[in-house]
């Protein structure tokens, strides 16, 4: 019964485009928009110089520092220096200027405005003006300043020092294709278990399909568990080709406890599944089963942190995320995908999700309408 529910499903167009082929493109456009492809922590951003001829040596030194503050640093041509995001224009004779103590202005230029772009010109300014101190240091020595001069203050002593301790891993909140096809996956699994699952049960209801496995020689339990492993097998296929789409295409790292990965999302399947049936089993019409998988499936997507990470939100917003099956999944992917947790720490999630689960799945079993 199973296997043929599968084979039902799988031959509906509405199951195939909102399963293959809706999350592939919100992948791309949601990652797009919220990050690009910049997904690894160790990604740069690129910062482009317009360096003259005759710039000189403290070029270099200031490339340096600007690679000291996270910059990858291009020096395209003309025509890609006039399109890039961060523009930054060295003056001619730049060196020369310097070092003779004349004012010289550094332009810096960015596209866009905002938090990102008042955190840019902090950090040029950063390197602009160590630079300029190592410069004003390097000539009290005595002597001419030269690229050895630098060399030399960098061998230097310190009189002061910071001492650094680990208190712990960081937590860098998910952004681009990191928290977009995880959350994508996690919105997309529901509403498909809620629309398509819930529906053909409308219909095979409506068109007395139901009414015949009631007098077939088969118990309710079983018919329940075959509508269920049927979706659940739905479901698995659905996360499965999200996962090998996000790590393919968008070069998405699902970390390194794969298995406590699949347990949280079969165990997020196995109740999305059971509640697909619930919905499908209490509603009239293949019209509110529709209205009511769609609302309910961005209703709990977004408090529970499928379109933005949940991390940015209020506490109340947090708390509330862990209340909802959308909330348990993603707390538990940002856990063993983005921070590095431990396959531990995601227990009370499995568990919750596998309690929720069967309690869902004995609620249909009980409540199942064959007419």
């Amino acid at each position: 019964m199973a296997r043929k529910e599968v084979t039902y499903l799988l031959r509906s167009r509405a199951t195939l485009v909102w399963t293959f082929v809706m999350p592939v493109i919100f992948f791309y456009f949601i990652g797009t928009i919220t990050g690009g492809f910049s997904v690894g922590p160790a990604a740069r951003e690129s910062i482009s110089l317009r360096v003259p001829p005759d710039a000189g040596f403290l070029v270099e030194q200031l490339a340096r520092r600007l690679e000291d503050r996270q910059y990858q640093v291009l020096r395209p041509p003309e025509e890609q220096f006039a399109r890039a995001a961060r523009r930054l224009v060295i003056p001619a004779g730049f060196t020369d200027s310097v070092l003779a103590g004349k004012p010289v202005q550094i332009d810096f230029s960015r596209a866009g405005g905002g938090l990102g772009s008042d955190y840019d010109e902090i950090r040029v300014a950063r390197a602009v003006y160590s630079l300029l101190a190592d410069v004003i240091v390097a000539g009290e020595e005595g002597g001419a300043v030269a690229p050895e001069s630098f060399a030399r203050l960098a061998a230097r002593p310190r009189a002061l020092s910071v001492k650094v301790e680990r208190a712990g891993a960081r937590k860098k909140i998910p952004t681009g294709f990191e928290q977009a096809v995880p959350g994508t996956m996690v919105m997309f699994t529901l509403l498909v278990l809620f629309t398509s699952g819930g529906v053909w049960l409308v219909i095979e209801r409506n068109q007395g399909l139901l009414r015949r496995l009631a007098s077939a020689p088969v118990s309710r339990g079983s018919v329940v568990l075959a509508k269920w492993g049927a979706r659940m097998v739905l479901g698995l296929i659905q996360i499965s080709f999200a996962m090998l789409t996000g790590t393919l295409l968008f070069g998405v790292d699902w970390g390194s406890h794969l298995l406590a990965l699949w347990g949280v999302l079969a165990a997020y399947g196995a109740l999305a599944a059971a509640l697909g049936i619930l919905l499908g089993n209490f509603a009239r019409s293949e019209g509110q089963v529709i209205a009511l998988g769609v609302i309910s499936t961005n209703v709990l997507a977004a408090l529970g942190g499928c379109w933005w990470p949940i991390e940015i939100t209020p506490d109340w917003a947090q708390k509330l995320a862990l209340f909802l099956p959308t909330g348990w999944a993603m707390d538990a992917l940002h856990k063993l995908v983005s921070f590095g947790d431990s396959s531990a720490s995601v227990l009370p999630h499995l568990a919750g999700m596998t309690i929720a689960a069967l309690l869902a799945g004995a609620l249909a079993a009980r409540s199942f309408r064959f007419q």
